[in-house]
């Protein structure tokens, strides 16, 4: 039987290798050990590791490279923004994490993931990754990885530029960041709720323009290189409001 009809026939993972040693590598070997999986690695880079399913946890500019190197049946990567098309002719499939990975591991269980594969096989087995990690799988297709990434970019990672600067602000008078999060983790918990629509709140929703003036003869005075941004903000805040 061929390698790739066992793959098929089975109901289950039974074992897969991890290539790359990063914290994402560490920190699925170690899940899907607890979840049962026998895993080889996670592997240095180049490592030609012998499972007929091999997951690559290497930066997306090494991917292609890492690929090459992998004689295996059935490969994937874990990267949100990168296509299927670096890992060649092969069956292959990719497995996104929605979540950030701390240098001390972390738990999957719970988190979106973006799974693709180059036929029902592979999206079968990247389908069966997540479930096993706890995650609830979306399949995300080629051309939609970009914005799906960039969709991801904007949740976390510019939320946290966002709060920078409001932090900074409240430094200036004499407000502790600790007094911001009650308000920050409220307004994340309403949009989780409601949506952006129904969540959004101040005086841009409530059209209080005289209000939005002072804030920005503030923001001018005190930090004007945030000016471009506030400005942007309160424009894109004011088409949220008017839907």
């Amino acid at each position: 039987m061929r390698e790739l009809d066992r793959i098929a026939s089975e109901s289950t993972l039974e074992r897969c290798a991890i290539v790359g040693a990063g914290r994402l590598g560490h920190a699925l070997a170690a899940a899907l050990r607890a979840a049962g999986v026998d895993v080889d690695g996670p592997l240095g880079r180049g490592a030609r590791p012998e499972a007929e399913i091999v997951l690559l946890t290497v930066p997306d500019g090494e991917i292609r490279a890492a690929a090459e190197a992998t004689p295996a049946a059935l490969i994937g990567h874990c990267s949100g923004a990168t296509t299927l098309e670096p890992l060649g002719d092969r069956e292959a499939f990719s497995l996104h994490p929605l979540m950030t990975v701390p240098e001390g591991g972390a738990s999957f269980a719970g988190a979106g993931c973006a799974v693709a594969g180059t036929s029902d096989l592979a999206l079968a087995v990247a389908r069966s990754l997540a479930a096993a990690l706890g995650m609830t799988a979306v399949e995300v297709r080629d051309e939609d990885r970009a914005a799906y990434h960039a969709a991801a970019s904007i949740a976390a990672n510019f939320l946290v530029t966002l709060e920078g600067q409001a932090e900074r602000l409240a430094a200036s008078a004499g407000v502790p960041r600790a007094l911001l999060v009650p308000l920050a983790r409220a307004a994340l918990e309403n949009w989780a709720a409601d949506g952006a629509e129904h969540a959004l709140t101040g005086p841009v929703a409530r059209g209080d323009e005289a209000t939005i003036a002072r804030q920005r003869a503030a923001i001018e005075e005190r930090a004007p290189d945030l000016l471009e941004s506030f400005d942007a903000l309160v424009a894109a805040s004011r088409v949220l409001a008017a839907t």
